[in-house]
């Protein structure tokens, strides 16, 4: 019996990935759980400079999830590199590193930075989707030519896996999909945050003091999983599902919808030590069902006709 998974050429222990963002780079939550039982943990959003993120109230709780705009606050590449990229070695697990620019240049320059390091790094997550910064990300994210055209120059600049991580903020999902595939790209990470806003009655202004911001938690499961299995039909490249995961049964109908491994994120917000506690739940899972290997599930959805 394995809860072992593979996206590509990359093999993780677990299909259990702690998402960019939440985790920073595993120190904190590494107080609750042991990160090495984990398949990988995906960095915080590097930029080439350091950023302080957005202004103001950042944070807002919804039904079912919460709101965020916190803008890429980062300690920039360097820092990371200098400090954080051998604590995220040393923690057992995989090492993904989340990749965010202001342009094409941005990424190019993030990429030859880090391919040097490949040695210590499982794969590059190209971060085309953050809804929180003014200029790149989700603009480049929302063009099938842009995304192959960019993917098809990093392609040429490393051997690393570059793993591509989508907005559900388009028209179609699948489309973008079929151009990260196409420009060379080793997996889809699906979805990121949508876009929302809350309001205070009160003032009769938006809680995020950026006005809007990016919604997950459990709210966002169903598109996410709807969006995971457009994406698994279009393209032969795994995907990595993501989106209001928060047990081992969302785990598993994520896989059955088409994903290889999936991500976590704002569950570790609630608690902290819930995604440990899924890999055990999974192992018992397959124990139970006389499941030899978990990654069989994946893409075994049968649609009604």
């Amino acid at each position: 019996m394995s809860i072992a998974v593979k996206i590509g050429e990359v093999a993780l222990k677990t299909p259990i990935i702690l998402a960019s963002g939440t985790c920073g780079f595993g120190r904190e939550l590494a107080e609750y759980m042991d990160l090495s039982k984990l398949g990988a943990l995906s960095s915080k959003g590097l930029t080439l400079l350091p950023r302080d993120g957005n202004q103001g109230i950042r944070v807002a709780e919804t039904p079912s999830g919460m709101l965020n705009c916190v803008g890429l606050q980062n300690p920039g590449v360097d820092a990371f590199l200098e400090t954080e990229l051998d604590y995220m070695v040393q923690s057992g697990a995989g090492v993904v590193v989340n990749v965010a620019g202001h342009s094409n240049e941005d990424y190019i320059a993030m990429v030859e930075k880090l391919d040097p390091y490949k040695e210590k790094i499982d794969a590059l997550e190209l971060n085309f989707s953050c809804p929180n910064v003014k200029e790149g990300c989700m603009v480049i994210g929302s063009s099938p030519k842009a995304i192959e055209a960019l993917v098809s120059d990093l392609r040429k600049r490393t051997t690393l896996p570059l793993w591509v991580k989508l907005t559900p903020n388009v028209t179609s999902i699948s489309e973008t999909s079929k151009g990260a595939e196409a420009g060379g790209a080793d997996a889809i990470v699906a979805i990121n945050t949508l876009l929302g806003m809350a309001i205070d009655i009160r003032t009769r202004r938006p809680l995020l003091h950026n006005n809007s911001g990016g919604l997950s938690g459990p709210c966002v499961k169903p598109v996410a999983l709807r969006m995971v299995h457009d994406i698994y039909s279009a393209v032969k490249i795994p995907v990595i599902g993501c989106g209001g995961i928060s047990t081992y049964e969302d785990v598993l109908e994520f896989m059955i919808a088409g994903s290889s491994a999936v991500e976590l994120g704002t569950i570790t917000l609630v608690h902290p030590g819930r995604p440990v506690e899924i890999v055990d739940e999974l192992n018992k899972y397959c124990e139970e069902n006389h499941i030899d290997e978990l990654s069989s599930l994946t893409g075994t959805l049968e649609m009604w006709r």
